[in-house]
């Protein structure tokens, strides 16, 4: 508000607006989404909902895909592997960053916001395959890079042998179990902060069982 009260040029005015604008352009249409569904649900519907013109709305965001993207880009964001990832240099380390970013997925995917996601892809998976596209393409393989990103570096450094993209599966069955699917069916609340901490630990310390350290895998089968 003051922003553009300090503004006296109307594109300056407009420039600035621009974030709030397509930020409200993206919780219109993510609402209509859940409760139309994406098939049903038009942009003259969405620009309506966001009180904006479908020329903005076009040149703010995009086509009614390109929102649906965009929804689910913004949340996958909170899936990738952290930037200050520490060095992985022994198994205590390999520890606590697996045990970290699990409990990191568990939370970001437990929302409500996402599980409702997923419930419209599946509900819309005849007609409208590409909720169900997107959310695989961006969302799920966001998660599942980070993950192999974290194998393939433990691996590199020594403290895991096998493939990363099948540890990466491994890791995440351990971690997940059948908690997706009951939340999905709405059989199950969404775990506590406590819960998904203990979750993760007792994943990571699965896992790491699992998969020895190479060293004393070796020792142990040459003994």
């Amino acid at each position: 508000m003051m922003a553009a009260i300090s503004i006296s040029s109307s594109k300056p005015r407009r420039e600035a607006d621009d974030t709030p604008v397509r930020q409200r352009i993206l919780d219109a249409a993510f609402s209509a989404f859940m409760e139309s569904g994406f098939a049903e649900t038009s942009t003259l519907e969405i620009a309506t909902r966001a009180r904006v013109s479908k020329r903005e709305l076009y040149a703010l965001v995009g086509s009614k895909q390109e929102m649906l993207m965009a929804c689910i880009g913004e949340r996958a964001k909170r899936l990738q592997v952290p930037t200050d990832l520490p060095e992985l240099h022994d198994r205590e380390s390999l520890a606590r960053v697996l045990a970290t970013f699990g409990t990191q997925l568990l939370r970001e995917v437990s929302d409500p916001t996402v599980i409702a996601v997923f419930r419209l892809a599946i509900a819309e998976a005849v007609r409208a395959p590409e909720v169900a596209q997107a959310l695989s393409s961006i969302a799920i393989e966001t998660s599942r890079a980070a993950s192999r990103e974290i194998m393939t570096r433990a691996q590199s450094a020594g403290l895991l042998s096998g493939r990363p993209a099948e540890m990466a599966e491994h890791f995440s069955g351990l971690l997940w179990g059948n908690l997706m699917m009951s939340l999905l069916l709405r059989v199950a609340d969404r775990p506590s902060p406590r819960e998904i901490t203990r979750r993760a630990r007792d994943a990571t310390a699965a896992f790491l069982k699992l998969y020895p350290q190479p060293d004393n895998a070796e020792t142990a089968h040459s003994a």
